[in-house]
Parts: structure tokens; C-alpha cells; sequence
């Protein structure tokens, strides 16, 4: 079962990190965190896998006070998705013709949601950005729904004045990969092992006199 959920994990992370290097080369505008991640990396000169990274390390220490732990799941998304956005970047052109973009980006969104219910679906802890929002949802007692609208404004206005690309697909996958993620992630939950029980004690009646 654990070879499963590791073999899972890495999958997910891996086609997460490449979906992410689909949208930048669609061009059509990304999600709000990888609006904020494109922003950055067009401020400081980083490639994009490096300032995911960055940024998911970062948060992480924001898990601190909010008295989050970590999964080996955590981890490895922090550095994975990373290093497979940037080979997605090195192996997939640019594309400049609408139809190809347009292709690109409903490809990305699908991939996006696969990635996405696999390498939860693992259930080996969450990935930095999800992980602050269920900390804050617990700490606050606030609403996910709210939590989540609140971080992810943020980080796209933010993302967007250091010139991130915002766009139809920002919208797009807004509205996609709730349903998307909520339809395939029973196909790729692993079930949970179930608890060991105690040996029931079978006490034989002593024969009657």
C-alpha cells in the first residue's frame, strides 16, 4: 500500500509541475498562486521552478504558529512541482497561434485536476499552500470557502502588479478544478488500512456435571 501512495505521490507531482509549465506557455493567464510565482520570477530573474520552491518553503514557515506538521507528501511537493515546472519549460515551445493556446490551456486544466486528486489522493499530507489555509480555517475557525478566497486575492493582485500573466485561463481554472479534482479523486483515494482489532477471547464453557 505504501509502495502505491509513494509511486501516486510522485506521479501527481510530477504531471502537477508539468501542467503548471503548459499554462505559462499557453499564455492565457495562470492560477492566482502561479500568477504571484510568475510575478516574482519576472522581478528577480529566478526561474519559475526555483521561485516555487522558494515560496513553498516560505510558507511552510507559516505553518509554525499555526501548529501545522508536515507530510513526507509536504516535502517532496515543495521541491517537486518546482523542478518539474521548469523541465516542462525547457521541453514545451511557446505557442502563438490561438487554437494551439486554447488546446494548451484545456489540456493544462485537465492535467491540472489529474495531478491534483493523485497526489492528494495519496494522503501522505498536503502540499505548503493548502496546508496554510486548512492552519488558518482551524486557527480562525473561519470558513474554508473564506480562507481560501482571501489568500488566494492576495496573492493574485500581488502577483499581478509584479507582472504575472492574468488572463482567461486565470478564470478558467477558477472555475474548473473544483469539479474536476471532486469527480476523479475518489478514483485515486487510497483507502485507509483498516485498525487492527483485538483477538476476541473465546472462553469455552466448562461441560456440566
Amino acid at each position: 500500500m505504501m509502495t502505491r501512495r509513494i509511486t501516486q505521490l510522485l506521479i501527481g507531482l510530477a504531471m502537477y509541475g508539468i501542467s503548471l509549465a503548459i499554462f505559462i506557455r499557453a499564455g492565457l493567464g495562470l492560477d492566482p498562486w502561479d500568477v504571484f510565482h510568475q510575478g516574482v520570477s519576472e522581478k528577480t530573474g529566478f526561474s519559475m521552478g526555483v521561485v516555487v520552491i522558494a515560496v513553498s518553503f516560505l510558507v511552510l514557515l507559516l505553518w509554525i504558529p499555526l501548529r501545522q506538521m508536515p507530510g513526507i507528501g509536504t516535502i517532496a511537493n515543495a521541491i517537486l512541482v518546482g523542478l518539474f515546472a521548469d523541465l516542462g519549460l525547457w521541453l514545451i515551445p511557446e505557442f502563438s497561434h490561438l487554437g494551439g493556446q486554447i488546446a494548451m490551456l484545456a489540456g493544462a486544466v485537465i492535467l491540472n485536476g489529474i495531478a491534483s486528486a493523485c497526489y492528494i489522493g495519496a494522503r501522505l499530507g498536503p502540499g505548503a499552500r493548502d496546508g496554510l489555509m486548512t492552519g488558518l480555517v482551524r486557527r480562525t475557525g473561519w470558513s474554508v470557502r473564506l480562507v481560501r478566497t482571501g489568500i488566494e486575492v492576495v496573492v493574485l493582485a500581488v502577483g499581478f502588479l509584479l507582472g504575472g500573466s492574468v488572463g482567461v485561463g486565470t478564470v478558467v481554472y477558477a472555475l474548473a478544478i473544483g469539479p474536476i479534482v471532486q469527480v476523479l479523486l475518489p478514483k485515486f483515494m487510497v483507502p485507509e488500512r483498516p485498525k487492527a482489532t483485538a483477538p476476541t477471547e473465546i472462553v469455552e464453557a466448562a461441560p456440566a456435571a
